[in-house]
């Protein structure tokens, strides 16, 4: 049998979960094999994702009957299909769940992205799905936005597992670790329960890579005429999003030395790990595992969509590089800011996280579009 290079990456303390869930793979049983036999420990989804699972296709068909007969509105339909699905996912994934502690075994569902910039509306969706949904191990997503920062906070304190989501800068993870470590400072003064709680802080990585790497070709199209400034833009393409998470990395080290995080953990609470999302590789000219290869290390995760699971499986490179070159990193943000380079990196992670929002609305408001359509065929005339 070939080997499976993700079984090893486990060895140094960080997770692999698949960035991908519909019926077919909870029905074929294909999801039951990768979670029992492939190393796949969690699975995330997004409107994006379900807007492909759920339009035109068929094993949807009799669920939306049924809605339609209830009377269901078509937002009513949609969570319908949704939940049954993240709880028939939360089920596979319950065995890892209790085996690893609680620390792995979560599904995440991300509350409508068209409140992402609502906090009280973002408290009340987290407090009604994770009941509703009814499984321990399921994780909400709310959006890293400022707005959705108290939202974070106070799902915490309600004793929900938070997935934050849509984070671009080291300024906004750290933000949010924060937010976490509040959350659960609220719920110990409160009297509760923080061993059973989990998060994770979702770190964007190819998308800034895309973002930037375009700049810098634009750059080039335009004519360099200095040699050593065209090396300058060359040196910084396809660097600058595994650079951003290596510091953001180098300040999860630090949070967790810190006073206010160790009085927690006496308490029983779980480390706040960072999860490597957006991991395909969009550039053929560079590795395809590269997000997967350069970010392995303790207390993390990295959440992979299905292509590049297979992709690493068959050929990762493994080793524990998360803590290497981390001055390089350094260096190599710091870079960004020369006259010759001239990338603005906070106006980047402000595009990135404007356009991350759009870009889980658009898809959420087709398949709602398509659900209204196909009830129309499916009601009885």
């Amino acid at each position: 049998m070939p080997t499976n290079h993700l079984l090893e990456i486990n060895q140094y303390g960080q997770s692999i979960w698949m960035d991908n869930l519909t019926r077919d793979i909870i029905q074929s049983g294909e999801l039951k094999d990768l979670v029992e036999n492939q190393g796949i420990s969690g699975i995330t989804s997004n409107p994006a994702i379900f807007e492909k699972a759920i339009a035109g296709n068929v094993i949807y068909d009799a669920d939306i009957e049924a809605g339609v007969r209830a009377g269901l509105p078509t937002y009513k339909i949609y969570e319908s299909l949704v939940f049954a699905d993240i709880r028939n996912a939360c089920d596979i994934l319950r065995p890892v769940y209790e085996a690893s502690n609680r620390l792995d075994g979560y599904v995440s569902i991300e509350v409508p992205p068209t409140i992402a910039q609502d906090t009280e509306a973002t408290i009340a969706e987290a407090r009604r799905y994770f009941p509703e949904v009814g499984r321990e191990n399921l994780m909400i997503k709310i959006p890293g936005t400022k707005p959705g920062l108290p939202a974070v906070e106070q799902a915490i304190a309600d004793g929900i597992n938070v997935n934050i989501t849509l984070l671009f800068s080291v300024e906004s993870y750290i933000n949010t670790a924060w937010a976490y470590i509040r959350g659960l400072e609220k719920r110990v003064a409160e009297g509760q329960d923080i061993s059973r709680i989990a998060s994770v802080a979702s770190f964007f990585l190819s998308r800034i890579d895309s973002n930037i790497d375009a700049k810098i070709d634009a750059k080039l199209k335009k004519g360099v005429d200095d040699i050593a400034v065209e090396a300058k833009l060359l040196a910084v393409k396809g660097k600058v999003a595994i650079a951003n998470a290596k510091i953001a990395y180098q300040e999860y080290q630090k949070i967790i030395e810190s006073d206010r995080w160790k009085a927690l953990a006496a308490k029983g609470a779980k480390v706040q790990r960072l999860l490597w999302a957006s991991t395909s590789t969009k550039d053929p000219n560079y590795r395809d595992v590269m997000y997967i290869e350069e970010l392995i290390g303790r207390d993390t995760v990295n959440t992979v969509p299905p292509a590049t699971i297979k992709a690493c499986a068959d050929h990762c490179n493994v080793s524990d590089r998360l803590e290497t070159d981390v001055e390089k990193a350094y260096t190599l943000i710091e870079n960004l800011k020369d006259p010759d380079i001239n990338i603005d990196l906070d106006a980047v992670m402000d595009e990135l996280l404007a356009e991350g929002i759009d870009k889980f609305i658009q898809p959420f408001q087709s398949l709602m579009n398509s659900l209204e359509e196909k009830i129309k065929v499916l009601s009885p005339v």
